[in-house]
């Protein structure tokens, strides 16, 4: 008597298929789920430093993350200002970050939130030198 053909899938492909799958999709979920600053070689902000006196911070380069609380344009300049809503241990603080012109084509949003690479200039103020949005 002559043997038929196996017409069904092997077990064996159907694990390798599901397990395939799955692999995809938390690898995506992991590559696409969270936003990273990308300013991964750069000093976190100390913002308690920065209040106790942000001159001594001058002509470091730190980062910033937090959610734009309000920014603010002047008439006769080019650059505006951001108050930035930064989590420290206690509560959330302000801080003032300039946004030179050059960043003028961003649309920089309230209740956004933003990573932002900062060089400190002359009278500790926070000069962002990098934008991202998280």
């Amino acid at each position: 008597m002559a043997r038929r053909a196996s017409s069904s899938i092997n077990p064996t492909a159907l694990i390798g298929i599901a397990v395939a799958v799955v692999l995809l999709i938390v690898g995506g979920k992991m590559l696409l789920g969270k936003k990273t600053s990308e300013f991964g070689d750069v000093d976190a902000f100390d913002v308690e430093e920065f209040l106790e006196n942000g001159n001594s911070l001058r002509n470091n380069v730190y980062l910033i993350e937090g959610t734009i609380d309000e920014k603010f344009f002047s008439d006769t300049s080019s650059h505006s200002v951001a108050s930035v809503r930064v989590k420290t241990p206690g509560e959330d603080a302000l801080v003032p970050i300039e946004i030179p012109a050059e960043f003028n084509n961003l649309n920089i949003e309230r209740e956004q939130r933003y990573s932002f690479r900062v060089k400190v200039r002359q009278g500790g103020i926070p000069v962002a030198t990098g934008i991202n949005r998280l």
